[in-house]
């Protein structure tokens, strides 16, 4: 079983910075921890930022939504099977649950969410 655990949210102020951190537990060799995911009350759930496996060379291995390009950038430390979402400048409308998510053999696994608030 596959757990995955979502931490460094909080309240930030508008133009503030955060870094989410998602830590997978199990074998690194079977689990790809996909990306990050937000959820704002009363909408649905979107992709934030994605990363490929560790074996596809930086440089092409992410994209991001068109909101948080140029403010978020997402990294992975294979040592630790942690995956990174650091947010700058961040905005009101990046108020929300963030989730990671990950596979393991095929099998898709979501952490318990952590809360981003951004207001002044």
């Amino acid at each position: 079983q596959v757990q995955l655990v979502e931490s460094g949210g909080g309240l930030v102020q508008p133009g503030g910075s955060l870094r989410l951190s998602c830590a997978a537990s199990g074998s690194i060799s079977r689990i790809y921890i996909a990306g990050w995911y937000r959820q704002a009350p009363g909408k649905q759930r979107e992709l934030v930022a994605h990363i490929a496996p560790a074996h596809i060379a930086p440089g092409t291995n992410t994209n991001y939504a068109d909101s948080v390009k140029g403010r978020f950038t997402i990294s992975r430390d294979n040592t630790n099977n942690t995956v990174y979402l650091q947010m700058n400048s961040l905005k009101p409308e990046d108020t929300a649950v963030y989730y990671c998510k990950a596979y393991e053999l095929g099998v898709e696994y979501w952490g318990q969410g952590t809360q981003v608030t951004v207001s002044s």
